[in-house]
């Protein structure tokens, strides 16, 4: 695991996830419908605490609405819109349950399958998070019928006797990897062309994403803003201003809004002592530890994890 926040790679989340509605082809690919109605007998427990995805991760609200968050950034999905996460960031659900009357289907591909179509989407994602007020897409209604020929087209393949569905699902990623990375494009380039009006604000916007993507990958070992600042080609001072001016935080509440999330996800989901979680997160004893997360929670770490 990564840190302690709960890394989980697609057989992982395939135990985790309902047993209905679900398709897949080994460990590349698994398409789950989550509903009310798929969740009621067996709520999968990923959904009440942080966790890394160790695969690609898709979210396309059918009907309905939900939060996610990302890195501690809370996101919108709305009825028709595409949510695309990445391997490595820090997820978590926004709210409690799936609401009443909503309905996603969610599309987990592996590294290795995502490797395969040869298409950097990594470096996509992160340029949505630079210009873009959320990294959701929203189809047009034509985007929209196209969307679910390809993933009714995934279903049938998955469901079929064929020899090969990797690669037929492969080819099928491919074109499908291609379609949306136009759509992205588009709403790439409109963030873009909307945002030249206020260049310091995107610059702030930038700064701030790409430390919260620094701080929740370090953060258990590095806390101090001299590694920050070296890693973005700033002086700690003026990164500490910048990131405050983008989110009215300072960086190292944010460090510290890190840390205080993955001692919460050990001592509430793990069988860790204190003393191991101290080391994990490379605090120089349990003294500074405990007055360190009673001053973010108001509760010692014991009174937390037997609450």
């Amino acid at each position: 695991m990564d840190n302690d926040i709960f890394t989980l790679d697609i057989p992982h989340l395939r135990a985790l996830l309902p047993r209905t509605h679900k398709y897949e082809v080994g460990n590349g690919l698994l398409l789950c419908q989550l509903s009310e109605e798929t969740l009621a007998d067996n709520p999968p427990d990923i959904l009440s605490h942080p966790i890394r995805m160790d695969c690609y991760c898709c979210f396309f609200c059918i009907r309905g609405e939900y939060r996610l968050e990302i890195n501690l950034k809370q996101y919108h999905i709305k009825p028709n819109t595409l949510f695309v996460n990445i391997p490595g960031n820090i997820l978590k659900s926004g709210e409690p349950e799936v609401r009443e009357g909503t309905s996603i289907l969610l599309v987990l591909i592996s590294k290795d399958l995502m490797h395969n179509v040869r298409i950097d989407f990594n470096k996509v994602f992160q340029e949505s998070l630079r210009v873009m007020d959320s990294p959701c897409i929203e189809l047009n209604p034509e985007q929209l019928d196209l969307a679910k020929q390809y993933l009714y087209l995934a279903q049938k393949i998955v469901d079929s006797d064929l020899s090969r569905k990797e690669e037929e699902i492969s080819g099928l990623l491919l074109s499908l990897t291609n379609f949306l990375l136009d759509i992205w494009s588009r709403n790439i380039s409109a963030a873009e062309m909307h945002n030249t009006i206020d260049k310091s604000s995107l610059r702030l916007k930038t700064v701030l994403d790409r430390f919260l993507s620094l701080a929740s990958a370090n953060y258990a070992r590095e806390r101090g803003m001299a590694f920050y600042a070296e890693k973005m080609n700033l002086t700690p001072k003026y990164l500490s201003k910048l990131v405050r001016q983008a989110s009215g935080r300072s960086a190292p509440e944010w460090i510290d809004e890190f840390v205080i999330l993955d001692a919460k996800n050990m001592l509430r989901y793990s069988d860790k002592t204190i003393k191991e979680i101290v080391y994990q997160l490379n605090f120089p004893n349990q003294s500074v530890f405990y007055k360190f997360f009673k001053a973010h929670t108001g509760m010692t770490p014991s009174e937390y994890r037997h609450g």
